[in-house]
């Protein structure tokens, strides 16, 4: 009988307080209990760090693990730090804003007893955008197509993935730092594990949820964020159709979800102005400021020197999540 592997759950972590919280909740809420919880902490200024402490104390038969990591800012750098100090077989790498599906331990325990398996990715579900049966429907059939036709790399989501930690510590030097934050590290580690010959596998009944939150940034910052994908493959020398297709996908369905989620309200899951409105308040204010900003420069009455009013790429109000979803607490099938 094959024994049942180890495994750990690394959580990056930059400012996420409003989240850290119900990511947390998910990975105690399992069937399977992880052998490990770490949160790598970079450089966060909110109270992400407060928090972990809160659950270590509440939970004190849980191994949850708060480390620090304050040398590099980015998330190849604090993905690392967690990486390397594991002491399980597996390693589960999610996202801060992930909420992993109750089974999800027990997922990766079974498909690691294959030891012909490397590292696997899985579905995720949009737990707070609207339609998100359709949605979690569409994302599953893309993956698996993207995964059985591709014969140029392999694929992983930084937000629901795993790995076995003999295979990180076989291509860790392989691995890119990304100190400019121009690649995505997870496409980076795919590909470095598939050009190694080590086994990268689409698991379907390994689901998470993840936030939708992406779709909120502006259009020229989002088109940047999706063609990482290509200039990743060709950091590594591979001219990759299955990037391209990617892409092609996300920009193409960029504006109609965009537009979906502006009229979106997640705490009562329901359609409405209201959120819109508000949205457009806020734009106006900060118009309005940069427009006041720029005629008392004009007229002397401010330091020329003094900065200008930045407009942040994702708006800075305090994001309310619903309660998990039956798909995501459940089971997604």
């Amino acid at each position: 009988m094959i024994e049942s592997p180890s495994v750990a759950i690394v959580i990056p972590a930059f400012n996420e307080e409003r989240v850290i919280a119900k990511c947390l909740d998910s990975c105690i809420d399992q069937t399977s209990l992880a052998d490990e919880i770490i949160v790598v902490n970079n450089r966060s200024t909110d109270g992400t760090a407060s928090i972990v402490r809160r659950y270590q104390t509440e939970n004190p038969h849980i191994n949850i693990r708060l480390l620090n990591q304050d040398e590099h800012q980015g998330i190849a750098p604090t993905r690392n730090c967690g990486f390397d100090n594991v002491r399980s077989d597996v390693i589960g790498r999610i996202d801060a804003d992930s909420i992993v599906a109750h089974d999800w331990v027990a997922t990766i325990r079974r498909c690691f007893a294959d030891p012909a398996i490397d590292a696997a990715t899985g579905p995720v579900l949009y737990y707070d955008m609207p339609m998100r049966g359709l949605f979690f429907r569409i994302d599953h059939m893309t993956r698996t197509r993207l995964h059985r036709n591709a014969t140029d790399q392999r694929f992983l989501l930084g937000s629901n993935m795993a790995i076995r930690t003999s295979a990180w510590q076989a291509v860790r030097h392989l691995t890119r730092l990304d100190l400019e934050d121009l690649l995505h590290e997870d496409i980076d580690l795919a590909v470095t594990l598939f050009k190694n010959n080590f086994e990268v596998a689409y698991e379907p009944a390994l689901v998470a949820g993840m936030s939708g939150r992406r779709v909120e940034s502006a259009p020229r910052d989002f088109y940047r964020y999706s063609t990482r994908y290509l200039r990743t493959t060709k950091a590594h020398g591979v001219n990759s159709g299955t990037a391209l297709i990617t892409i092609f996908i996300l920009l193409l369905g960029y504006f109609p979800v965009r537009t979906l989620r502006f009229f979106y309200d997640v705490e009562n899951n329901r359609f409405t102005l209201s959120k819109l409105r508000g949205k457009l308040a806020e734009m106006g204010r900060r118009v309005g400021g940069a427009v006041r900003r720029d005629v008392q420069r004009a007229t002397g009455r401010v330091p020329v020197g003094e900065p200008r009013l930045l407009i942040p790429h994702e708006a800075p109000h305090a994001v309310r999540y619903a309660e998990v979803p039956d798909e995501v607490r459940g089971h997604a099938a």
